[in-house]
């Protein structure tokens, strides 16, 4: 499929991943209709920090409400489904709102796409839903694990996906990265929490456990990821990884990132970042044989080098003047 033509409807554009793939279409000269939550103060979440010229029409909506989401998707022939509620941590204490958010929010989409004949859907999945890797790379027929409420929503929320495509024909696919960073994101997330912490001038830094390692995407890779998945039509009725095959360690991240920002650190055990025993996942690496079959994609910031350039440009944005005040670096952020 070309997306020239195209007009592309992105959900959750006003988050993290949502804000820098609207920058990233409408700098390709798409035409975007970005669909951010509804709130009294008029803000557009990341968005109203993003750059762009032209090309994106703005609509303040609610996931969870069906006729909110059937207008949005009015005169849209993809869609780009981000919108979820993410943070883990929060999962535990408001588990009903991720059924709402991601389960019924993702439903709704497939709905509306199915009423107005949309020509192809890609829904965000998450490496959450693997649990803690029984092997190692994980591939796409890995078993699912809804280790926490957040993961077992987003499992729910892929297999609605799978069931619209093959109960009613719904083109979609389903795309699941790897942890994702890079400017803009949540404190939430362990790489912003280390650097904020060290911008911050933090020589201790306060995490939670040190010895779970993950796969991590840079943003960039991450949106060249969807471009691809809306352009292929192979990727229908699929799912597919996105990740670096590449696994480090939290702990090792966090001296790679000490690194990068020329500062030496020591960590302190906040037992308040832990999850659950049983909750955490311990460990996450991806293969990620079937994008580059399917889609011609592979990262460009893989490998621990490939790590070290995007927590480089990650510093350097928390390093400009007042992106730090979106943060407080002192503050445990669910």
């Amino acid at each position: 499929m070309r997306l020239e033509d195209k007009k592309i409807l992105v959900t959750g554009a006003d988050g993290f991943i949502g804000s820098h793939l609207v920058e990233h279409l409408a700098s390709e000269g798409r035409q975007v209709k970005a669909f951010v939550l509804y709130n009294s103060l008029g803000s557009r979440g990341w968005l109203d920090s993003a750059s762009f010229d032209g090309n994106v029409e703005f609509v303040a909506g609610d996931i969870r409400d069906p006729q909110s989401v059937l207008g949005a998707m009015q005169g849209c022939q993809v869609v780009l489904h981000l919108a979820a509620l993410i943070s883990i941590p929060y999962s535990y204490q408001a588990p009903d709102s991720y059924l709402d958010t991601n389960v019924r929010g993702t439903m709704n989409v497939l709905q509306a796409a199915r009423d107005l004949q949309v020509e192809k859907v890609v829904h965000t999945s998450t490496s959450e839903v693997y649990g803690t890797a029984r092997f190692v790379p994980i591939t796409e027929e890995h078993p699912l694990q809804g280790q926490s409420p957040y993961s077992a929503s987003k499992i729910a929320a892929d297999q609605m996906a799978t069931a619209y495509f093959s109960s009613f024909g719904v083109p979609v696919a389903i795309m699941r990265p790897f942890n994702t960073y890079g400017p803009r994101q949540s404190a939430r997330a362990v790489i912003p929490t280390v650097i904020s912490q060290i911008a911050a001038g933090a020589r201790v830094l306060r995490l939670g456990a040190l010895h779970p390692t993950r796969d991590f995407n840079f943003v960039g890779d991450t949106v060249r990821a969807f471009v691809a998945t809306a352009q292929a039509d192979a990727a229908v009725g699929e799912v597919i990884n996105i990740g670096g095959n590449f696994e480090i360690s939290i702990g090792d991240t966090a001296r790679l990132i000490a690194e990068v920002m020329g500062v030496k650190v020591s960590v302190e055990l906040d037992a308040g970042r832990l999850r659950p025993q049983s909750s955490e996942v311990e460990r996450l690496w991806a293969d990620n044989a079937k994008a580059r079959r399917l889609l011609g994609w592979e990262p460009e910031f893989g490998g621990r080098e490939g790590l070290r350039r995007g927590l480089e440009r990650t510093v350097a944005w928390f390093r400009e003047e007042g992106n730090l005040r979106f943060y407080r670096p002192a503050e445990y952020s669910v």
